[in-house]
């Protein structure tokens, strides 16, 4: 069954005719050719296909698109302006927190979502909301001081545990 779908990408009004089981992952790759996310476990433990839903954080590959109808969808190509990385992305590559960077789109996201609720989270509350994010390559050091960075306080890195 094909279902007629409105939805709001990265600040863009998105009109679409999809079918009921296509997933949101493969309607923003497939369908409108925003290849950020990524298919790695396609059951929602890795992390790699994170995108923002009304700002939170959410598995694309667990949800429809037919779900995201009537919704906003942030992905990481949403995040720059122009040639000007999102300040996440920017620490990110100033703090060398990504290696192969298949699983960096999904780390930004979820890390952009924690940012927009907790401009100044504490060490422990990095830590949690990208522990849905798996990487293989980095050991997270990095990441976690790279998003620490970027956090409204630099007393919050105080804050929190310490690694």
């Amino acid at each position: 069954m094909l279902h007629n779908i409105e939805i709001t990408v990265n600040g863009k009004l998105v009109k679409a005719r999809v079918s009921s089981h296509m997933r949101l992952l493969d309607f923003l790759r497939e369908e409108l050719d925003l290849i950020g996310a990524k298919e790695g476990c396609g059951k929602g433990e890795c992390g790699a296909c994170t995108v923002l839903v009304d700002s939170k954080p959410v598995n694309s590959c667990l949800m429809l698109a037919v779900e995201a109808n009537g919704r906003e969808v942030l992905t990481v190509e949403g995040l720059s302006e122009g040639d000007s990385l999102d300040p996440i992305q920017q620490s990110i590559v100033d703090n060398s927190a990504l290696q192969c960077g298949y699983c960096t789109p999904g780390i930004v996201m979820s890390a952009k979502g924690l940012l927009l609720r907790n401009p100044s989270p504490t060490r422990d509350e990095v830590v949690e909301a990208i522990s849905g994010n798996l990487c293989r390559c980095t050991g997270y050091a990095r990441v976690i001081d790279a998003i620490m960075q970027v956090s409204v306080s630099s007393e919050s890195q105080d804050k929190g545990s310490e690694r």
